[in-house]
């Protein structure tokens, strides 16, 4: 069977890399990367890399998002650049907790055959690109409404606020690139490939690693400074917002709305709105920035008001989005588990943990006549079958930003507690460490502890992932039992006794630099980018100290 890559070239099927120009062949369906994520199906193509649906197998088959990043580069002083690049965007995208963008979940550095491979991972949601909804209206003869695209200008605009205010430029702003989500009928702005950092001043992703060499943004949505000059502003997003509003209201690509040797809009010919919503779309479309609104809260403030209409449903079908879109999965017993939420008191979330997880399973424990009677009610109430827990499942709250909140509380701090025990991880170093991760992205917490109530559930999701992909570093490591028992108690002493043991022939001719070597290898593989003279010593540092035991109980002469 013959194959070809993204330039044509043909090949033998089999192959992983083409045999003409290197490039890489997309993942095959079942095919797990960094022994976790299995392939369902490739979602889309660009040039950076592929993007693909997959399973977390290490949180119960849920889908997401892996957003390959395969630079074309032969050096290894290129490939350490592209390395420091990618990590760049993922620390950015880290920083960006908002429900209507994708949550982040990791980044991966992965080697496929010989060459080195970046991922990103992101929730996948259920939904609809505009793009596509627009598709199915004009099969119908119909395009977007006036008032439908002031709706979608109305909940769009406050996520651009929120990523300006974080000095990023989105970059890539257009119909492909907003989903419309079937479980709340919110836009979610999708694909921060071509994010970019202002503080930072160059680019997150450098376009000379770029297949085609070519600026980022699209051609007809993305300005001028853009497009010719590879300058952005926080307005650059305004324009390609309102050329996407336009889109969506005609039904026609930029090209055919644009007079690019006059330099102006067809208003009045093939783009008719009211004069309220063209004098605004007009400020954001101006040539120069200095002539458009500075900031989105500027468009809010002229947006005329949007008569509340019914979701776009009677043009939906059941096609899925074929791009990268966040969100979680509900599970079965959501709905039916809100029974509870009015007559049961909930205790104050588990973490951040301001006490032990052994005192939280106190509370848990007096709370259990209370879960025994309730478990009865919802029996009685419902078909679905309650699994029997060590802990009581803690129903899932309303969100009060309109994003659906997941069942993940309840079940993700069990399967917390289970690995944890089975991996046989101190409590207290496991607590600390995870803790310590969520205070350094969410400094403006102060320590506080996270509530039970419906406006802590999202940091209550992001410290439970923390935790999750904490678990699956460590169970990666393959750290000895007795290595593994000993996180948090690790020390400088140590080290003191592991220099004696090599002056003392007890390694053979192993010796500490050496030790420092392979060790240092085996924590890069699992915290790429972390510099282990820089780790804090009672989170990273344990992990480390781990590595090297093992590895000591391997080179020390019996």
């Amino acid at each position: 069977m013959r194959v070809y890559c993204s330039r044509q070239h043909s090949n033998i099927g089999g192959n992983r890399f083409c045999i003409h120009c290197g490039d890489p062949f997309p993942l095959a369906f079942g095919e797990v990367v960094d022994d976790r994520y299995r392939i369902i199906r490739q979602l889309g193509q660009g040039g950076f890399g592929r993007t693909y649906l997959a399973e977390d197998n290490y949180k119960s088959q849920q889908p997401c998002v892996l957003k390959e990043f395969a630079p074309q580069v032969t050096t290894q002083q290129d490939l350490q650049k592209a390395k420091e690049l990618f990590e760049r965007e993922a620390n950015v995208l880290k920083t960006l907790q908002h429900p209507q963008i994708p949550r982040f979940r990791a980044s991966l550095q992965v080697l496929v055959g010989s060459k080195d491979f970046f991922f990103l991972v992101q929730d996948y949601i259920d939904g609809s690109s505009y793009y596509q909804l627009l598709e199915q209206r004009q099969g119908q003869g119909k395009n977007f409404t006036e008032e439908e695209v002031i709706t979608m200008l109305e909940q769009i605009l406050p996520v651009l606020s929120y990523i300006h205010s974080r000095d990023v430029v989105h970059r890539d702003i257009s119909p492909d690139n907003l989903i419309w989500r079937s479980s709340d009928h919110l836009p979610m702005l999708i694909d921060f490939g071509g994010v970019k950092q202002l503080t930072g001043f160059q680019g997150l992703w450098f376009t000379r690693l770029a297949v085609n060499n070519t600026l980022l943004g699209k051609k007809g949505y993305a300005p001028e400074e853009q497009l010719r000059q590879g300058k952005v502003f926080f307005n650059s997003d305004l324009y390609s917002l309102a050329v996407t509003a336009l889109v969506l209201l005609t039904g026609k690509e930029p090209q055919k709305l644009y007079n690019t040797y006059e330099g102006i809009w067809h208003w009045g010919k093939e783009i008719k709105v009211s004069s309220q919503l063209e004098g605004v779309l007009k400020k954001m479309l101006a040539h120069r920035p200095t002539d458009r609104y500075q900031t989105a809260e500027q468009v809010l403030e002229d947006l005329p008001s949007s008569i509340k209409i019914k979701p776009p449903t009677t043009y939906l079908t059941k096609m899925k989005t074929m791009v990268v879109a966040p969100g979680q999965i509900l599970s079965k017993i959501h709905n039916k588990a809100k029974i509870l939420d009015k007559s049961i008191t909930l205790p104050v979330w588990i973490p951040p943990f301001a006490v032990s997880l052994a005192g939280t399973t106190l509370v848990v424990l007096t709370s259990a006549g209370i879960w025994a009677i309730a478990n009865s009610i919802l029996r009685n109430v419902t078909s679905t079958t309650v699994p029997t827990i060590s802990i009581p499942k803690i129903p899932s709250l309303p969100n009060p930003m309109a994003r659906p909140v997941s069942d993940r509380g309840s079940d993700g701090i069990t399967e917390i507690l289970s690995h944890r025990e089975q991996l046989q991880i101190p409590e207290g170093f496991f607590t600390e460490f995870v803790d310590n991760l969520f205070y350094a992205q969410k400094p403006e917490l102060n320590g506080r502890s996270l509530s039970s109530g419906p406006e802590d559930a999202l940091l209550r999701d992001e410290w439970i992932s923390m935790a999750e992909d904490l678990l699956y570093k460590i169970k990666r490591a393959n750290l000895s039992t007795p290595a593994r028992r000993q996180l948090g108690s690790y020390s400088s002493k140590n080290e003191k006794i592991w220099r004696e043991q090599a002056r003392a022939g007890q390694w053979g001719n192993y010796t500490i630099n050496q030790l420092n070597k392979d060790t240092n290898e085996k924590f890069e593989q699992l915290f790429p980018g972390q510099q282990p003279g820089k780790m804090n010593p009672r989170t990273l540092g344990q992990i480390w100290y781990a590595l090297a035991t093992d590895q000591v109980s391997k080179v020390k002469i019996r």
